[in-house]
């Protein structure tokens, strides 16, 4: 039995909506792939509108890195090609025709190829694009080797889905072992499955074959992939490191197992303004139109696909992010509160004691939160908060403000290599300030990224 990694700086925010263990299988009409889903993409289309395809057929490729393709997730018509400003791709649109048929890619023993060979089928697939490295929380270079590799089987943000229940039956044990034995092949280091010491429950994970099983335990950002890299073995300049996540490496594993690319995924939908929260199974890219249609609430309501802290707001009829596993329904904030400063404020969440509810286990009740800051931007003040809630070695103040003059020796000494955006969205719900703290530390990284390539 490993020993258990006690996270003790963190914060759990307990939100009303969590999803039921109960999944509905459906289908949506439309399916998109989002280059602005891939940080530092330039995508090239291979496709035009009125195309067919297949899931795996190619829609476009990275200029930067034109080894990296991008694939379809259904087979059907592309549909629409979405830009915006200055001709920006936007969304790749498949109108699905409901058969799913796949390109064949071979399936094939993964223990009778070698490290080449698995890269190959992965980059051809388009599976790729799973498996993503630090520092900089981009796509991995299939010319690099990494020194370890995550895997991490729980997340923690508010109303996260259990990954246990979404791994959890035989079909999906099966191309999850063989996934792990595919991502094995890819580092000389070690494979890390990162699990919950007291909620993963799942012989999938506690007995997963060709990985080192790390616990962990303690408040949100404990299921985060920097925080588990920085107590396991942190990362140094020079150092790479690789991580996805167990459905991700289950569509992996039925690559092999059958040649063909199955995009099928299982998503929580939940949230206040969602009538029966649940999951759904789907495909990658989904519309989220069966997700809500007739489950949701008539007010005013924000779509987010991912969780609350670090998701992307998207279109009532909008799709799932690549990388996202969960659709969110909560209200809209938009509206202004009288005096809302002095008023008491006993139903609001507060963690530093500005309102009585504060005072009391605000980090065991359930809230109702909707997406109004409580004020406007305003001079970026010392706290002490970001500390309290920040549990990497790190100092979050100093390396945010290093970040924010450009001062790259500083930016690395204070630790930039290990984080993400997504490490700092706790410290912008304690911010007193509004400032927006993972805009500024993703505009950091690709500032870094450019200047070292």
């Amino acid at each position: 039995m490993s020993t258990i990694t006690k996270i003790k700086k963190g914060l759990d925010i307990n939100l009303i909506g969590e999803a039921e263990k109960h999944i509905i299988s459906t289908t949506s009409q439309y399916y998109a792939l989002k280059p602005t889903d891939f940080v530092g993409v330039l995508p090239k289309l291979h496709v035009k509108e009125g195309d067919l395809v297949k899931a795996g057929s190619v829609l476009f490729h990275d200029k930067n890195r034109e080894a990296i393709l991008f694939t379809s997730p259904v087979s059907g018509t592309v549909k629409e090609i979405r830009r915006g400003e200055k001709r920006l791709l936007l969304e790749v649109v498949i109108e699905s025709d409901n058969q799913f048929e796949s390109e064949d890619f071979g399936a094939s023993d993964p223990e009778k190829l070698d490290r080449k060979a698995i890269i190959e089928k992965l980059v051809k697939s388009g599976l790729w694009t799973m498996l993503r490295q630090r520092p900089y929380a981009i796509i991995a270079d299939p010319k690099d080797t990494p020194k370890a590799i995550h895997i991490s089987a729980f997340d923690s943000a508010p109303l996260a889905p259990d990954f246990d229940f979404l791994v959890n039956d035989k079909q999906n044990a099966k191309a999850f072992r063989l996934g792990l034995k595919i991502v094995s092949k890819l580092t000389n280091g070690k494979v890390h499955l990162n699990v919950h010491a007291k909620k993963t429950k799942s012989d999938i994970f506690l007995e997963a074959p060709n990985v080192q099983i790390n616990r962990f335990d303690g408040p949100h950002p404990a299921g985060n992939i920097s925080t588990q890299i920085n107590k396991i073995d942190p990362i140094n300049k020079g150092d790479l490191v690789w991580y996805l996540y167990p459905q991700e490496v289950i569509t992996i594993g039925r690559l092999f197992e059958t040649g063909f690319y199955d995009s099928t995924r299982l998503f929580a939908v939940a949230g206040s303004e969602v009538s029966k929260p649940h999951y759904f199974k789907n495909h990658i890219g989904a519309a989220i139109t069966p997700f809500v249609e007739k489950n949701i609430s008539d007010n005013k309501k924000r779509f987010i696909s991912g969780n609350v802290l670090t998701g992307k707001k998207i279109a009532e009829d909008g799709f799932i992010s690549f990388y996202h596993n969960m659709l969110t329904v909560i209200p809209e904030g938009d509206y202004y509160e009288m005096f809302g400063w002095a008023m008491p404020g006993f139903g609001k969440f507060s963690l530093s004691k500005t309102f009585p509810s504060g005072l009391f286990n605000c980090k065991k009740k359930k809230y109702l939160v909707d997406t109004n800051l409580h004020g406007g931007h305003r001079a970026f003040v010392v706290t002490g908060e970001f500390e309290k809630v920040f549990p990497l070695d790190i100092y979050p103040l100093q390396l945010i403000k290093a970040i924010m003059i450009e001062d790259i020796d500083l930016m690395e000494k204070l630790g930039i290599y290990e984080v993400d955006e997504e490490d700092f969205a706790l410290c912008e719900v304690v911010d007193t300030s509004k400032t927006e703290i993972q805009k500024i530390v993703r505009q950091g990284l690709d500032f870094l990224r450019k200047e070292m390539s």
